[in-house]
């Protein structure tokens, strides 16, 4: 049984820290977010079908953790807008695959520069080997593995692209 930590001294607790910076990271996304439409989860949701390249209803809920119900729900917003598309698998008829359209393509890229600046906001004062480790750190804590050092800044190839896109 682990022992509490002594009230006189400095405990560092991960938790709380993670909590807060949640909070204000979710804070900036919305308010970014919003203008494009789209909430916190249609981005979470859209990252991964261009992740996966698109999946099956059923394993999209799985990988968001989300029941049936909400899958569906999530999925008829983000359909309302043209962003994905669902079709039946020609291997199970039952089942549908969910896919990002161009236009999710599209808006993704661009609720990505938004998250970037946002995110510019609440990570201001690391630098970027700093970020990176970050990154590194709470893809390994979510996923229980490493990630190679090349794909530890996800932001690299989407700040190319925004900053591309400031000049065009």
């Amino acid at each position: 049984m682990t022992s509490p930590p002594a009230a006189d001294r400095q405990s560092h607790r991960s938790g709380p820290l993670l909590d807060h910076l949640a909070r204000r990271v979710r804070l900036r996304a919305e308010t970014v977010l919003v203008p494009l439409g789209l909430r916190p989860r249609h981005l979470v949701a859209l990252t991964v079908l261009r992740a996966q390249g698109g999946c099956s209803q059923q394993s999209l809920a799985a990988t968001l953790e989300m029941d049936g119900t909400n899958i569906v729900g999530l999925l008829n917003e983000l359909e309302t807008g043209d962003l994905i598309a669902r079709r039946r698998s020609p291997e199970d008829r039952r089942r549908h695959i969910v896919e990002l359209t161009l236009a999710g393509t599209d808006l993704l890229c661009q609720a990505e520069c938004a998250m970037a600046a946002a995110e510019d906001e609440v990570f201001g004062a690391l630098d970027q080997a700093e970020r990176e480790s970050l990154y590194a750190l709470l893809s390994k804590a979510a996923t229980g593995s490493e990630i190679p050092c090349a794909a530890a800044d996800p932001t690299a190839e989407s700040a190319a692209f925004c900053a591309a896109a400031d000049h065009d």
